[in-house]
Parts: C-alpha cells; sequence; structure tokens
C-alpha cells in the first residue's frame, strides 16, 4: 500500500506546478492533500478528478484557506469529516477514510509563526488532535495519520536548530507534544523507521535559495498505530520538482 501526504499550499497552484501529472505517475492507493485553499465546487476541472481516483474534501468554511483531501483508488468503507471542535471543523483540518485493514485521515495543523494569538491556536489544536489520538488507541483497527504538523520533531528535522529553538515550530513545548505521540503512546513516526538519514526536510522556505542548498525542516508526516511498525518498506520524500513550498512524503507499507 503506498500513501503520499503533501501540503499544497494551495491546490490549484499545486496543479498549475504539476502536481497531478506527477501523481497519477506514482502508483499511490491513497493520497492525502492539506492546506487546499480552494473548496470542492471550485474544483470541478477533470484535473482535480483523475482517472482511477476517487476523491473527498472537507472545506474550512472561510474561502481561500485551509481544507483537506483524500484521493484513493480504492472507494472507502467509511469517510469521517472533523474531530469535534470548532479549531478543527470550521477550518476544514481532519478528513478519514477507512479500508478494510486501516484508516487513513489528512490533518493539517496550523502554523503558529504569523502572531502569538495563532501560537495559542495552535497549541490549542494540539491539545485537541492529542486526546484524539488517545482515544485512537482504543478502536481495534490500524490508522495512518498524514499530514502537516508545522513542527520540527527533533534536532535532525531542521536547519540551523540551534538558532529556532524560540520560533514557532520548534518550540520546546512543540518537541514534548511529539514526543507525547511517539514516546509515551507509541505511535510510529513511519518516515524514521526506515529512513535514518540527516538532512531529510520536506519544507523550505521561498527565498535564498533555500530549496537548492537544503535549508528546510521536516514538518510533514505519517503518524501510524504501533503495530503498522513493521509494515513500512520503503520512505523518500520527492524533491526533484517543486509543487508548493512542501515536498511528498512517499511511503510504501506491507498492508493487504
Amino acid at each position: 500500500m503506498r500513501v503520499i501526504t503533501f501540503n499544497t499550499q494551495g491546490i490549484e497552484q499545486a496543479a498549475e506546478n504539476g502536481f497531478f501529472d506527477w501523481m497519477v505517475q506514482q502508483d499511490a492507493d491513497v493520497i492525502c492533500l492539506q492546506d487546499l485553499r480552494a473548496k470542492e465546487y471550485q474544483l470541478d476541472d477533470e484535473r482535480y478528478h483523475p482517472e482511477g481516483y476517487h476523491s473527498y474534501f472537507f472545506d474550512a468554511w472561510e474561502d481561500g484557506y485551509s481544507g483537506v483531501a483524500i484521493y484513493t483508488r480504492e472507494i472507502p468503507k467509511a469517510i469521517m469529516t472533523g474531530l469535534g471542535f470548532e479549531l478543527c471543523d470550521q477550518h476544514g483540518r481532519f478528513i478519514q477514510a477507512d479500508f478494510e485493514h486501516v484508516s487513513v485521515s489528512s490533518f493539517f495543523i496550523p502554523s503558529g509563526l504569523k502572531s502569538e494569538e495563532a501560537q495559542q491556536e495552535k497549541e490549542a489544536f494540539m491539545a485537541e488532535f492529542l486526546g484524539h489520538l488517545s482515544k485512537t488507541l482504543r478502536k481495534r483497527r490500524e490508522f495512518i495519520f498524514c499530514g502537516t504538523t508545522n513542527i520540527a520533531h527533533k534536532t535532525v528535522d531542521l536547519s540551523n536548530w540551534y538558532a529556532n529553538q524560540t520560533v514557532s515550530g520548534f518550540l520546546q513545548v512543540e518537541r514534548d507534544w511529539m514526543a507525547d505521540i511517539f514516546d509515551e503512546m507509541g505511535y510510529v513516526d513511519a518516515f524514521r523507521q526506515i529512513n535514518k538519514a540527516e538532512r531529510q526536510f520536506s519544507w523550505w522556505p521561498a527565498y535564498n535559495r533555500a530549496r537548492k542548498l537544503n535549508e528546510g525542516a521536516r514538518l510533514d508526516y505519517q503518524i501510524t498505530t504501533a503495530n503498522l511498525r513493521k509494515t513500512v518498506k520503503n520512505a523518500r520524500i520527492y524533491r526533484d520538482q517543486s509543487f508548493s513550498e512542501h515536498a511528498p512524503i512517499i511511503i510504501d507499507y506491507d498492508i493487504g
């Protein structure tokens, strides 16, 4: 089972940059998209609905803002949108597809870079999402949570980390939150389960040749339940083309 996660920073712009042309060549079973910045009714062009895939969207209430989607080869048994709290549901930040053996979701945690208020909203979202992850552990099925945390987990996940310790995305409270997920709850960072290389970034700022110099951060993740740890067979970040400031994360699982 091949799963891709990608933060589009605007699905229309990503499409113009060739994302869907690339996507249909990847033989992926599930593709999770974040930060669409467009509503489903605005995406009726055939390029947003490639042959062989079923598409499901969860829009933000506000126009041109947030939104998530899942593209699947197989029709899911069920689609769930939202998590029951305003910061998620009004902003279109979570959608889940249930299949026979696993549930796959697309999530998008807000950035806290703009202001202190934005950081407070981010931390409020983090607390609610952590509660959802805790409840998920009681369910008798496996899960893959795909999306943007807007947090670099460890120093290896951020260039120039020492100078960024007081910047949203690498604050101690955020790193502790990631540690709660992976260390305390036992979830798996699927990418790091198989790929231990340094400077594996999924986002680069759009200035100072950051992408070319590979000065960025790993802000995008596939987080799985513990039983899927040994099913991770391959993990990579696609950098050959630029569809947004983020790059697609491609992970192969040995799931029937």
